[in-house]
């Protein structure tokens, strides 16, 4: 299947070069880490964004640094395409195969190597999942703070290479910045070392480069990132609201009154019934908007800022407050919140999730838009968002099987990140774009920039052959969107002239 409306730069491999290319492999990996037969590859065919589907030419999982080193130098002199793929939770598409190319798998790259309690760091390979290295820092009074709904599968490769967040990333940051030091093995087989553990290092800024760079730049195969303390106190305020408007105007009187709290999540009437229905946490069914808020630090703090919100949140509206009794009653409000993607996936046989980031003070603006475009569209949308940091996941639900309705969704989806661009934010928050988001890249920069961004790749890949066909789109493409010299002021919504 061609990846919905995307295009992906295709290369002629012969059936003769195909062999040729599996049995040099064959010399450098184990039997079992070379997968060819058809059966085998369709576990690989897609990411979570499953609307794109591709088989690649092969897969391989190399157990070791000098396996991938040497999968690259084979791919690199052939002149093959590569894609890095980590557990295939990413939602746009950007582990989607190359149909010509090798799929390279850090399944088998699961190590903890080293927790440093006393410098408060945790050295990983790339395939570790998300929530173990909180896991194995638990015993020293430590977590990794970082964490995305799919933190159970997702893996520390995949989060570098997406700049994942999560609810906690309002407080704590992005994986940006929770990571100290990565290694890299370029297209041409080189090892690279990127960043300290130190606090400071001279030069340019390489770490914040390759974190988000979607597997353009180099493979990840290990990272060490920052460990916190855990906090002395927490509580979790579970808050619910007759209108939406008014759940979104409570977020931005607690951040203007210099209040960050760990996190500040927000869900709509859709998304709420849909989860309770899924988790059972306990969440009113009758509430137009649902908010948790979670504060942590040292105790007398967050008793007084307990104090803060619960007013700011009655202010606002709110119909309903609860404070949860124990950890176990955080941990049920928070599950319903993180089990919402998968909650949602059973109101409809599809959803395509969304991910873009605005100013807080345009959330209730655009998620009425949003509302209004689902009823011109005909399409139903839950939303659940990262409220603090403005970070929307409209997920609209559709049926595949009903033609045209994919390109129906693609399009409403297209809007809503074009209208994230209009009121001064941007086209993704933590999912990247992969993809799914070429065409909008095509509005959010400008063609000099992305020039800029091509020439960056080119100094680190100078043959394209690194995920091709992803995150940064050609000036041809643009051009033929007709996007190319666009900036954020002129997007023309005659509707949103009051935004």
């Amino acid at each position: 299947m061609e990846a919905g409306s995307q295009t992906v730069t295709q290369l002629d491999i012969t059936a003769t070069d195909r062999a040729s290319l599996a049995a040099e492999l064959r010399t450098l990996l184990p039997a079992e880490s070379l997968l060819m037969e058809q059966e085998d590859l369709y576990p690989y065919e897609s990411d979570a964004l499953t609307a794109y589907r591709r088989l690649p030419l092969l897969v391989c999982l190399p157990e070791t640094v000098e396996q991938v080193q040497n999968v690259l130098r084979v791919c690199h002199q052939r002149q093959v395409p590569v894609v890095a793929r980590g557990a295939g939770t990413g939602l746009s598409g950007g582990a989607l195969p190359h149909s010509e190319g090798v799929l390279l798998s850090l399944a088998k790259f699961t190590r903890v190597l080293e927790v440093d309690a006393d410098n408060r760091l945790a050295r990983v390979e790339p395939g570790v999942r998300n929530i173990v290295v909180s896991e194995v820092a638990a015993p020293y009074g430590l977590f990794y703070a970082p964490d995305p709904s799919s933190q159970i599968a997702c893996t520390i490769g995949g989060n570098v290479a997406e700049n994942s967040g999560g609810v906690h990333c309002l407080k704590y940051g992005l994986t940006v910045h929770n990571l100290l030091a990565l290694k890299i093995v370029t297209m041409e087989g080189e090892l690279l070392e990127i960043g300290t553990a130190g606090l400071e290092y001279p030069g340019y800024d390489l770490l914040a480069l390759m974190t988000g760079s979607e597997g353009l730049l180099g493979v990840i195969v290990e990272a060490t990132v920052r460990l916190l303390p855990k906090p002395e106190a927490v509580q979790v305020m579970l808050a619910a609201f007759d209108d939406i408007g008014q759940a979104a105007d409570a977020v931005g009187h607690i951040i203007e009154q210099g209040i960050i709290p760990a996190g500040l999540e927000m869900m709509d009437r859709p998304a709420i019934r849909a989860a309770e229905a899924y988790a059972k946490a306990g969440y009113p069914l009758d509430a137009a908007a649902l908010l948790l808020c979670e504060l942590d630090g040292a105790a007398e703090a967050v008793g007084a800022q307990v104090d803060q919100v619960r007013a700011l949140l009655e202010q606002a509206g709110a119909t309903e407050i609860r404070m949860a009794s124990d950890a176990a009653q955080r941990q049920l409000f928070w599950s319903g919140r993180k089990a919402a993607f998968p909650a949602v996936g059973r109101l409809a046989p599809d959803y395509y999730c969304m991910d873009g980031t605005i100013p807080r003070l345009k959330l209730a603006q655009v998620l009425r838009q949003i509302t209004a475009w689902s009823r011109d569209y005909g399409l139903a949308v839950a939303n659940v968002f990262h409220a603090g940091d403005g970070n929307l996941h409209p997920l609209i639900l559709y049926d595949a099987n009903v033609e045209g309705e994919l390109e129906r969704v693609e399009e409403f989806g297209g809007k809503i990140l074009e209208l994230c661009i209009k009121v001064g934010g941007t086209i993704t928050g933590e999912h990247g774009v992969g993809v799914e988001k070429l065409n909008q890249m095509c509005v959010q920069f400008s063609a000099a920039e992305l020039e800029q961004m091509h020439a960056i790749k080119f100094a680190f890949d100078g043959r394209g052959l690194l995920n091709p066909g992803k995150a940064v789109p050609t000036l041809h493409r643009c051009a033929e969107f007709g996007a190319m010299h666009v900036h954020r002021g002129a997007l023309s919504f005659p509707e949103l002239e009051r935004f």
